[in-house]
């Protein structure tokens, strides 16, 4: 039989909360989640799915919406729209 190892890290609280959610909906321990996991990444030497970065939250994006908040709260750059009615 393999030797078996405790390996400890931190999570966000929600974040815990949610997957044991998720596992016990799966019939799964969290350990028995983590440990398919791990096994993937072993036996296939990368991360089992698309890990990307969400554009939304780019510093450039954010910085343009806010701009774009800003001129529409001082009505400038407000053009009527089918969904929006500028006053």
């Amino acid at each position: 039989m393999a030797q078996t190892v405790n390996v400890n890290f931190k999570l966000d609280a929600d974040v815990k909360k949610k997957m044991e959610k998720a596992c016990n909906d799966m019939g799964l321990s969290m350990s028995a989640a983590f440990t398919i996991f791990a096994k993937k990444v072993g036996t296939e030497r990368r991360i089992p799915f698309e890990i990307t970065a969400d554009p939304f939250y780019e510093e450039e994006h954010i910085a343009m919406l806010e701009r774009r908040i800003a001129d529409l709260r001082a009505l400038k750059n407000a053009h009527e729209h089918d969904l929006i009615e500028v006053d």
